[in-house]
């Protein structure tokens, strides 16, 4: 296609951005080829008219799993029960498979142009990647995962990661989802909320020093990044002294822990919207146990703490959803900006640059998207309110546009149940 949309208020992606008005952004396939004033010759585009509609760059969500929903239920799902029957033949693989591709559309629908997955079953997130990549089905750009590695007893151990028994199966382990050729190796070095059965304890640590270690190395000798779930102190440590890249989650920091980041170089992926019903909402509600809010509170804390620090010390923070955690869906991931914005402190540019263009700089795709920029991807998405005054003008979007494609009035379905609950928790609401 080539077309150029006109009368619109850019806000273009990068930190400081201002809303521009007067411009034309022309594009030509997958690529923005040109930013012209308004009003000059567009010979041989297709003009359409956003009326003073905001456009801005897609957002980018760093931390999914597909294969979730995000649907709560009254008692946990035994999900290494579900993966084994997902995986013992082609028929449920193809259901699998379908159900991942439905996430990634509702992401895509809901204005994420490039997501992240941190944990799946198998090798399904690398087939979804190959999928959207050839054109077969809608999606977003994937960096993909697929399953992770875990150890006996570990978080999500059987489910979305593999279990190792020791530091060289962990390599063993490492090697083998590297031969799908996924774009990133991740590891669950510590337990999570629900893993917990002691009040105080969440993130218990499970990997032990040297398997972090020989997996980081293998990965690392093999090209490919290391994301790791770390919900505890000492769990953040571990994995940033043992080659660990993004810390998913994080912990109340510490100067050690700060010191470890630096020097690492790594980066801090903000998840506040999974700990969030954990923490917050009634249990009556949320049907958490009285130690698993205690602690979800410990962790939502950690999270904001981390992130806080690392702001501070001007080390990379990122954002994703934890998408499907109960309540966290695949089409929520303008709350993830809201929360960043209301528990940490930042300005609604910075929440809006943190969800583009800077987390395109944290995965290495800052030359190719984020920002509305000539000779980049065209991934934006279009509001009709100003998402600077209020960014949850992110909620219903006008238009998104998708490598060049364009895909007008998307409709995602969503669960009237975990709106109503979420929404009490939004600025200004009483909960």
């Amino acid at each position: 296609m080539k077309y150029a949309l006109v009368n619109a208020v850019i806000l273009d992606g990068t930190k400081n951005m201002e809303p521009k008005t007067g411009l034309a952004v022309c594009v030509d396939g997958e690529k923005i080829v040109d930013i012209v004033p308004d009003g000059g010759s567009l010979s041989g585009y297709e003009i359409i008219d956003l009326n003073g509609r905001y456009l801005m760059p897609g957002l980018i969500n760093l931390h999914v799993h597909l294969p979730a929903s995000g649907k709560p239920t009254k008692k946990p799902k035994d999900n290494v029960k579900l993966v084994k029957f997902a995986t013992r033949n082609k028929f449920t693989w193809k259901i699998l498979q379908t159900i991942c591709e439905k996430s990634a559309k509702t992401q895509l629908y809901s204005g994420v142009t490039t997501l992240r997955t941190v944990g799946g079953v198998e090798n399904c997130d690398t087939v979804i990647r190959g999928r959207v990549e050839r054109g077969e089905i809608e999606g977003p750009r994937i960096l993909a995962s697929n399953a992770a590695v875990s150890v006996p007893g570990g978080h999500m151990a059987g489910s979305v990661a593999y279990e190792a028994h020791s530091a060289e199966e962990a390599v063993s382990l490492v090697k083998k989802i590297a031969a799908d050729k996924p774009d990133l190796i991740k590891l669950m070095i510590t337990g999570g909320v629900l893993d917990a059965t002691v009040k105080g304890e969440p993130g218990e640590l499970k990997m032990p020093p040297e398997y972090v270690k020989a997996a980081c190395d293998e990965a690392h000798s093999l090209g490919l990044k290391v994301a790791a779930h770390t919900e505890s102190p000492v769990g953040v440590l571990v994995a940033l002294q043992n080659g660990v890249d993004s810390i998913e989650h994080g912990a109340e920091p510490n100067d050690e822990i700060i010191k470890a980041f630096k020097e690492r170089g790594a980066c801090h992926i903000t998840t506040i919207s999974p700990a969030l019903p954990y923490a917050l909402f009634d249990r009556s509600v949320s049907h958490a146990s009285e130690v698993a809010q205690f602690n979800g509170k410990v962790v939502f804390d950690g999270i904001i703490d981390c992130a806080k620090a690392c702001l501070k010390e001007g080390i990379p923070v990122g954002l994703g959803t934890d998408t499907g955690c109960p309540y966290i869906t695949h089409y929520d991931m303008w709350r993830e900006l809201v929360y960043f914005q209301q528990y940490c402190g930042v300005s609604s540019n910075f929440a809006l640059y943190s969800a583009t263009l800077g987390n395109a700089k944290i995965v290495g795709l800052e030359e190719i998207t984020g920002s509305i920029e000539k000779g980049k991807c065209a991934d934006m998405i279009v509001t009709d309110g100003n998402p600077l005054e209020n960014l949850e003008s992110l909620r219903e979007l006008y238009m998104v546009v998708a490598r060049g494609k364009l895909i007008r009035k998307p409709k995602v379905k969503k669960m009237k149940n975990v709106e109503y609950e979420l929404d009490k928790f939004l600025p200004g609401r009483a909960n």
